[in-house]
């Protein structure tokens, strides 16, 4: 389902060593980033895993910095946000480092960070009293005017429609298990019209059984790839669906 091989746009990427200012702060120290030479990218569709803490959303957000993408979200033409916390960031100083590997350059996508999507909304909206056509690309109407998850899949229908880049930090956080399947729909049907290409870091078992994904684990002191029954994400929630009584009774002591 996932393309792999030449049609990738985004086949990989590198730290340049020699661009990192201060090697003894945050990010640097991160052992998955500290030693992360080159990651190369199998699969139009990549996965990033992990504990909280390991590196797989300051990677993501420092390529979508390097992509053009704003450090708070959205897409290449959405700018004015700020974090509220200055301008140098731990992803900002990745991105000063990382070279991207084009084989054919996507200028257009998203970035989505679950944490600022009411700002991303709140933008929008801004834009559209100065330009009515801004909502078009995000189904019509205000993101506000719906729930999250709702939300969340007006603009991945309209979004993946395009041609583009999609980079998106733990989208679980807007959707029921139903409506992460219905992302799973939308996501195929976007790999299958469109030269598109995404990077996901997630926590969801459902999520990760998209076929043909490339799972890359930052678990441990290096990025790895892995398996979908190897990752924790599946591993603890399959014990637990299996005997939630038993889980609970070993868990809780």
């Amino acid at each position: 389902m996932a393309n792999t091989g030449d049609a990738l746009s985004l086949h990989s990427l590198a730290i340049l060593r020699e661009r990192i200012r201060v090697p003894d702060r945050y990010p640097f120290t991160v052992p998955t980033i500290a030693a992360l030479d080159t990651l190369e990218l199998r699969s139009r569709v990549t996965f990033f895993v992990g504990e909280n803490g390991t590196g797989k959303s300051t990677l993501l957000e420092g390529i979508a910095r390097a992509c053009g993408f704003n450090a708070m979200g959205g897409s290449e033409n959405i700018h004015g946000l700020s974090s509220g916390v200055g301008e140098e960031t731990p992803a900002g100083r990745l991105a000063e480092t990382l070279r991207l590997s084009w084989r054919k350059k996507l200028n257009t996508g998203f970035f989505l960070r679950a944490e600022s999507f009411y700002n991303v909304a709140t933008k929008l909206d801004e834009l559209q009293r100065d330009d009515a056509r801004t909502l078009l690309a995000y189904g019509g109407t205000s993101l506000h005017k719906r729930s999250h998850g709702e939300a969340f899949l007006a603009l991945a229908e309209a979004r993946f429609d395009r041609a583009g880049i999609y980079l998106l930090d733990e989208p679980e956080a807007a959707l029921s298990p139903q409506r992460q399947l219905a992302f799973l729909i939308l996501l195929a049907r976007a790999l299958r019209a469109r030269d598109t290409q995404f990077i996901i870091a997630t926590h969801s078992p459902i999520l990760l059984a998209f076929p043909g994904a490339d799972i890359l684990s930052f678990d441990g002191n290096t990025i790895r790839r892995t398996t979908y029954r190897e990752t924790e994400a599946f591993k603890i929630t399959s014990s637990f669906t299996a005997n939630p009584e038993a889980f609970l009774r070993h868990l809780l002591g």
